[in-house]
């Protein structure tokens, strides 16, 4: 099992989703804030950056990334898809096979890391949606040539701290993108239109959501905590000549399932495209 003790950790383009792993790490008491180094863009930005962090003066804040990679075991990459190339090429002289690389870049795929690093260098790809931000974010996970267990369970700690983690094929990135960092926008529709069906029937916008939002939640730990099929669960939930079954046959005539399913499978298909761009 890796542990993070004594290991600093470098987070190159320190923004909302560096702040949250940062947040996540320092809350669930895997790393401390010694351990942390951090970049941003320029000079304007260390001053926020650190009141975003609380000011915890025990991080370092800087414009250099070079340096911040120097000493750190683990180095994560947060900036965004169309500076990765610049970054990799300003770091990569620094940087050894004893050190971990973690990029969340969406757009670059191992192939691209790797070439423009060392060869010898592990590499990891993540991608978490944005209820890390929450700390109940779910991220994809997938190791390059060079990586061993231990890398694994190292990126393993950093991603729990703000949710659930799951390793993949690469291949299936393209359908991760679209299930899991696509899906809050998905259920985020459902959940605004339940919320309408509320205020139709009279009431209030807020109660309405604060019931459907909840509800939500509740139906995800039930599956997460009993490992229940959700069709067994949506049984256990209709019950004979009930309200929920005419309910049921309202969305199976609209063709929610169908059009769910559709949905997933044309983002899956937009995130190939942009990856061939």
């Amino acid at each position: 099992m890796g542990t993070l003790t004594g290991k600093n950790i470098a987070i190159l383009g320190v923004g909302t989703l560096g702040t949250a792993l940062i947040g996540g790490m320092l809350k669930s008491k895997t790393i401390k804030p010694t351990q942390i180094t951090g970049t941003v863009h320029s000079a304007e930005a260390i001053k926020p950056t650190e009141d975003r962090l609380g000011f915890n003066s025990d991080i370092k804040i800087s414009i250099d990334n070079v340096l911040a990679v120097k000493n750190a075991a683990i180095v994560i990459l947060t900036v965004k898809p169309q500076n990765m190339a610049s970054l990799l090429e300003e770091i990569a002289p620094g940087l050894n096979k004893s050190q971990l690389v973690i990029s969340v870049a969406a757009a670059c795929p191992l192939k691209y890391l790797e070439q423009r690093l060392a060869p010898e260098m592990p590499v990891i790809r993540a991608m978490p949606n944005t209820c890390v931000l929450t700390g109940a974010g779910m991220t994809g996970l997938v190791g390059g040539k060079q990586v061993k267990e231990e890398h694994k369970q190292l990126a393993k700690i950093i991603f729990e701290s703000v949710g659930k983690v799951v390793f993949l094929e690469e291949k299936l990135f393209n359908a991760l993108t679209a299930l899991s960092a696509s899906g809050p926008a998905y259920l985020y529709v459902v959940i605004e239109s339940l919320a309408e069906a509320g205020v139709k029937l009279g009431m209030s916008r807020d109660i309405a959501t604060l019931l459907v939002a909840q509800t939500m939640l509740g139906t995800a730990k039930m599956i997460l905590e009993t490992g229940a099929h959700p069709a067994l669960l949506k049984d256990s939930v209709t019950t004979p000549a009930g309200c929920t079954i005419d309910g049921l046959m309202e969305l199976e005539e609209g063709k929610l399932r169908v059009t769910l399913v559709k949905a997933v499978v044309k983002a899956a298909e937009r995130a190939q495209e942009l990856l061939n761009s």
